[in-house]
């Protein structure tokens, strides 16, 4: 079994998979009510609309995993989905490129507490990895007719451990 430290979450380095959604200085800001909000602009484009889709709003509830094993990974072809953390604890995000799934070019990432994904379409990810305690999420997703959930168990043999 191979174990993958988890690395930083970062804009740049999540790049090939997404977006990274947070409130920092290289998004787009613009001041609202009257001076007292600002607006972090355009943080994700929500791409849902193949074969139908519409978006929808949802809070997924996760459970941390006993042992931090990753076995299954998922992709949705007809649209992105986005993850936002409602708790302020850190989590992990395991993800491989779209295209045929490659268990050697899975990346794990640490997010921490305010930092949100967002998936590409066809981006293979692992269901959330919540660390320290039951955690909910917001999340941006795709309703509509249509396949839009692919699922590859791998080999035993290929099993990562997700280090904490």
């Amino acid at each position: 079994m191979r174990e993958m430290v988890p690395e930083p979450l970062t804009a740049e380095a999540f790049a090939p998979f997404g977006r990274v959604i947070e409130a920092s200085d290289a998004a787009m800001k613009i001041d609202i009510n009257q001076g007292h909000a600002v607006r972090y602009d355009a943080l994700a484009e929500v791409d849902v609309a193949d074969e139908g889709g519409v978006p929808v709003i949802s809070i997924f509830r996760a459970q941390p995993l006993a042992e931090l094993v990753l076995k299954t990974f998922e992709r949705h072809p007809l649209g992105s989905q986005s993850f936002v953390p409602l708790s302020g604890r850190p989590y992990l995000v395991a993800v491989a490129p779209p295209g045929e799934f490659d268990a050697s070019a899975v990346r794990v990432f640490r997010a921490e507490g305010g930092q949100g994904v967002h998936y590409g379409k066809g981006t293979w990810h692992h269901f959330l990895l919540v660390l320290e305690a039951d955690t909910d999420f917001l999340v941006v997703d795709r309703a509509g007719s249509g396949e839009n959930c692919e699922e590859v168990s791998m080999p035993a043999i290929e099993y990562i451990r997700a280090v904490r």
